[in-house]
């Protein structure tokens, strides 16, 4: 197998235990370096991996036993982080959005290129055997050739269990850019990337109530669109209607929806890696569920990671191409709820390579 690959992680926030699980048992992967803004936290973390040292962030960036540096920051310090690891001639993979905007995505990307480096980024969810059986299903013709999708998540907002909520309403968050890398991410695995956005969205609570946590009862003020609503064109024709709201209290609706010509598919939530797929074909009488075909079985946050590693040549299939096309989707289709028009992307991306049914131990 050779020597593990070093990972340097940038951020011990409440995802990072998430990540921690999967890559701190995993043979490939060695934590060397954790660096966060509470120096405390940062100790406590290290004490449990048996090679990690607590670092300031600077010095964890230019550390000469980091190979690959895991950004786990909030979105706004995303693109700070990576293009200090790129300078440093360090590989990144971080937590989704890419940036804050699309212009400090592109920068990254352009500047990874150019360093000869590597970039991955969430989410990784999409690997798992849930939205994987699904894309199998599709490129088998299953549903005959796809006409339309639905993609569909509606919350009454982080702040009810989330400590710590306020960058979920600032610039960076809301439930586009919080929620929507998954949505957006699936259905480009699912139907292909995107030409155009056309979108509406809402702001209708100026601020928000902490229900979780030492800051309970604090409010923190809204100042992102909380609901936002549109159409998405696939380069292949086919169009999704897209909702995603941080202000409503539940949905019946399936979180992606396929709709083909000789049947449908109901894809689980994105948010997960596994979940139950199912078919509806067009003379049935019932829904039938689809056995796991593809992806990573038993995966948990980090196994983007892990294939990036692994990638021997190919590119990730949580990677830079793919993270820059959906931001692009999403902030056009913000711009387009703002200036009432349709918005052509100025991207696209390939559709990542199926990924075979693989136990997640052996990515």
């Amino acid at each position: 197998m050779g020597d593990p690959h070093r990972v340097g992680i940038v951020g011990l926030g409440f995802i990072s235990g998430a990540y921690l699980s999967t890559l701190a048992r995993h043979p490939a992967v060695e934590v060397t370096a954790v660096a966060d803004l509470d120096p405390t936290r940062a100790a406590s973390v290290a004490s449990a991996l048996p090679a990690a040292s607590p670092l300031p962030v600077e010095r964890l960036l230019a550390s000469d036993t980091v190979d690959t540096v895991l950004n786990l920051t909030t979105p706004a310090a995303h693109a700070e982080i990576a293009l200090g690891a790129i300078d440093a001639g360090r590989n990144v993979y971080g937590e989704k959005p890419l940036a804050v905007t699309f212009e400090e995505a592109r920068t990254i990307v352009d500047r990874a290129a150019t360093a000869g480096r590597t970039v991955g980024c969430a989410p990784d969810t999409v690997l798992g055997t849930g939205v994987q059986t699904a894309r199998a299903a599709v490129d088998a013709g299953l549903i005959g050739r796809p006409i339309s999708a639905t993609a569909v998540m509606v919350t009454p907002g982080h702040e009810r269990w989330h400590p710590d909520p306020d960058f979920y309403y600032a610039p960076g968050g809301g439930p586009v850019l919080d929620m929507g890398p998954y949505y957006l991410s699936a259905l480009v695995h699912l139907l292909g990337p995107i030409r155009a956005v056309t979108g509406m969205a809402s702001r209708l609570r100026p601020e928000r109530v902490i229900g979780s946590g030492p800051r309970t009862g604090q409010r923190v003020p809204v100042l992102v669109d909380s609901h936002v609503a549109g159409v998405l064109e696939h380069a292949g024709g086919a169009l999704t209607t897209f909702t995603m709201s941080f202000d409503g209290v539940r949905t019946t609706a399936a979180p992606i929806e396929i709709h083909g010509e000789t049947g449908t598919l109901a894809v689980p939530d994105p948010n997960y890696f596994d979940g139950e797929v199912r078919h509806f074909p067009l003379d049935g009488e019932r829904w039938l569920p689809l056995p796991p075909s593809a992806g990573y079985a038993g995966a948990g946050r980090g196994i983007g990671l892990l294939d990036q590693i692994s990638a021997d040549g190919r590119a990730p299939r949580a990677g830079a191409e793919l993270a820059l096309h959906v931001l692009d989707a999403m902030t056009a289709l913000l711009r387009s709820a703002a200036e009432g028009r349709r918005i052509e992307l100025s991207t696209t991306a390939e559709r990542p390579p199926l990924v075979p049914l693989t136990p997640a131990a052996a990515p």
